[in-house]
């Protein structure tokens, strides 16, 4: 896939770029075990002032770097700005906390006596160089939220993003070295996928993150693998929204619309599958479809926007057939299933509701990445819990009901990473965010974003 700048709104290649070399490559690794080497002696104060300084500096640069992942990926502009104001908050939160975060551990003196200790701490250290591979839906945030806690643990980081977001990915390796970190710390490597595998089992990388699809997760744990490296995996996410009858049907309804197209639709978390009660599900499907139908869908750099182009045209594809597959086997179209008219340019889809989904379509089990929302008719609450839990992926999860068991029910039962009750699904740092099932597993963001790349380290010293 070629290193490129391809705007989705118009189809037009506007930079391309050639990939490092095999000595290129070799260079950042050396780079980043040199940095390394040193930045993991340095002090959580010096860290945090760096972390600080860059996110000074984003601050300031939040207009033009918003244009730019508009326009390498297509998310209107407001979200794009919005989701930089939210990389800023997310390293002062980490430059503020990482110290406590990372303080040792200590048991209760009565609970190591009989070890023959005098003291005993758990204390973490910084596993070394880790290698980022982000994809291009959040192409900004995906990379930040790894980062910010990696660096303040005092390891270093190389970056390996998308190939459609390459200024963006070349945005984020200047942004640390302009802050004054160690020339090393966080390097952007513009590579194809086809050389992930050789950086991974360098023996200079210590462990790998990875945001994207359920094949990338696998191909890189399996590599990761072979070589007994730690990994952290956030795959794919059919995340259900339950409408219990006891929820605000209006407030689910409009909130339901924006948890679907957020990101035009392209996004892990976003909500899919739409459960409804039998006794509420008219009245829902009638609002969460007139809000669907009543967005504006057009060129994401006007902010009167609602839902841009999909990023690429292989993945407007890849929704269409979805759609086919499940109107060819007898599902109804609510509102949308086809490209908008007068977008003749560009990777547009329209914002879809469908029904009457069954088990033998394709887009029962498979994740839609793009503004197309499935509903289900249940008639109880076992029935939503089993609806729910009926695919591969576990990555969030929203409940709308003001009953109190219910909701009991619901956090004990979902295979989820997250249980939101009455509202959508959000990342914020101080809140642990990931998957079971195909979704992933680790954890980012919180205290255990943080310590994911940490050795967590006994220290036991003997009793005089």
């Amino acid at each position: 896939m070629p290193i490129a700048t391809v705007n989705p709104a118009t189809g037009e290649t506007l930079r391309t770029f050639d990939p490092l070399g095999p000595g290129e490559i070799d260079q950042c690794l050396a780079d980043a075990a040199h940095a390394f080497a040193a930045f993991r002696t340095t002090g959580f104060a010096q860290r945090s002032a760096l972390l600080n300084r860059a996110a000074d500096l984003l601050e300031g640069d939040l207009d033009d770097i918003a244009r730019t992942m508009t326009i390498e990926m297509g998310k209107p502009l407001a979200a794009a700005r919005a989701e930089a104001a939210k990389c800023v908050k997310a390293m002062r939160w980490y430059a503020t906390h990482a110290e406590s975060l990372l303080a040792d551990e200590r048991p209760a003196d009565a609970d190591v006596r009989d070890s023959g200790a005098s003291a005993v701490r758990a204390h973490y250290r910084p596993l070394g160089v880790v290698l980022a591979v982000m994809p291009w839906n959040f192409p900004l945030w995906q990379v930040v939220r790894f980062a910010a806690p990696a660096l303040m643990a005092g390891n270093v980081g190389l970056l390996k993003h998308a190939s459609n977001v390459p200024q963006t990915a070349l945005y984020l390796g200047e942004l640390f070295e302009r802050a004054g970190y160690p020339h090393g710390c966080f390097q952007t490597l513009l590579i194809g996928s086809d050389a992930v595998e050789a950086v991974l089992r360098d023996g200079r990388v210590a462990a790998a993150t990875l945001t994207g699809s359920e094949p990338a997760g696998r191909a890189v744990a399996s590599v990761a693998g072979s070589e007994v490296k730690k990994t952290v995996l956030e795959l794919g996410g059919s995340d259900p929204f339950v409408v219990m009858p006891s929820a605000d049907i209006e407030r689910a309804a409009s909130t339901a619309v924006v948890a679907r197209v957020q990101n035009n639709g392209q996004s892990c978390i976003a909500a899919k599958r739409f459960i409804v009660h039998a006794d509420v599900y008219d009245e829902f499907a009638e609002r969460f479809t007139a809000g669907m139908a009543a967005l504006t869908v057009g060129d994401p750099l006007q902010e009167t926007t609602d839902v841009g182009p999909l990023a690429t045209e292989r993945g407007r594809a890849d929704l269409e057939e979805l759609v086919d597959d499940a109107v060819g086997r007898g599902a109804s179209v609510l509102c949308g299933g086809r490209r908008p008219p007068g977008h003749d340019q560009g990777w547009f889809y329209e914002p879809t509701v469908l029904a009457g989904i069954t088990e033998d379509m394709r887009i029962d089990q498979e994740e839609t990445f793009g503004p197309v929302a499935t509903l289900y008719r249940v008639a109880d609450l076992d029935a939503a819990v089993e609806r729910a839990n009926h695919t591969p992926f576990g990555l969030s999860s929203n409940v709308w009901t003001r009953d109190e068991a219910e909701v009991d029910r619901f956090v004990r039962d979902l295979q989820a990473g997250g249980v939101y009750v009455n509202g959508m699904t959000a990342s914020h740092p101080a809140l642990p965010f990931g998957g079971v099932k195909r979704s992933g597993y680790g954890r980012e963001l919180s205290g255990h974003g943080i310590r994911e790349f940490c050795n967590v380290t006994t220290v036991w010293q003997a009793a005089s």
